[in-house]
């Protein structure tokens, strides 16, 4: 984990300035520019909510916070998990040129992510403003959970990442499991309420993504602290992944530019 450690501090700045130009990237030539980053995510909310509240006849308090929790928790994590599949080769430029670590570009998509994720999480506060959400003290369990959330991602993106260089299929297994895990994360639905136990406990206990979603969910609409116990329990995991990923990355690295 030195060696870990000391690349993420030599290559730190690399990361953010690549994050940077990717986002700069995407809306160039835009006439809406940075707008897309907010009117994305807004349109998706519109969406399930309709899906949801109209079609499905939900509910929930405060509905249009509580889809758009789940959707920005979803989102990270979709977008950077998916991503690391095929994030050596797309980046077959540099990685067969100079060396680089390879988790320092999963740490420079987490960086992109996690910009648009902030976005994502100012509307969710104005959202709470215009309905009224109670705020308590509860809300200092923001900063935790939202660090599980990104353990967890960055220990799976790493692990990923090895492996989509020799698995030619696992895009495509990835995208179909990660495409399970959104049904089964309560997106658009409370799985503590809507699935009956025992298997509601399953899910909040073994799929990360439904734990974080309704950890925050507790902590903003419903005035509850998050469990210690699952928190401890989902913040080894997290760190167990990271340190199998990079174990694995520093192990096999030198042969991912022979494979690409």
């Amino acid at each position: 984990m030195k060696r870990f450690l000391n690349n993420i501090k030599k290559y730190f700045k690399y990361a953010i300035y690549s994050a940077r130009a990717d986002l700069k990237s995407e809306v160039a030539g835009s006439y809406l520019n940075w707008l897309w980053w907010i009117l994305d995510p807004l349109c998706f909310m519109m969406i399930y909510i309709f899906v949801a509240a109209v079609v499905f006849k939900s509910s929930e308090p405060y509905f249009p916070v509580f889809i758009f929790l789940g959707l920005t928790v979803w989102d990270f994590f979709n977008k950077t998990v998916n991503a690391s599949v095929k994030i050596v080769s797309n980046n077959r430029a540099i990685v067969t040129k100079i060396y680089i670590p390879k988790y320092i570009l999963i740490l420079q998509k987490t960086f992109v992510n996690m910009f648009k994720m902030s976005i994502s999480w100012i509307l969710v506060f104005m959202l709470m403003i215009i309905f009224k959400v109670p705020v308590t003290l509860n809300f200092l369990w923001f900063i935790p959970i939202l660090l599980i959330l990104y353990l967890v991602t960055f220990g799976i993106s790493c692990i990923l990442l090895h492996y989509g260089i020799f698995v030619e299929d696992l895009a495509n297994v990835t995208s179909l499991a990660l495409r399970l895990v959104f049904y089964m994360s309560g997106i658009f639905y409370s799985v503590a309420t809507k699935v009956p136990a025992p298997f509601n406990d399953i899910l909040l206990k073994c799929n990360p993504v439904a734990f974080v979603i309704n950890a925050f969910r507790d902590i903003f609409l419903h005035n509850q602290a998050p469990s210690l116990l699952m928190m401890g329990g989902w913040t080894l995991i997290g760190v167990l992944l990271i340190v199998i990923g990079i174990h694995i990355i520093h192990k096999y690295e030198n042969s991912y530019a022979k494979v690409i």
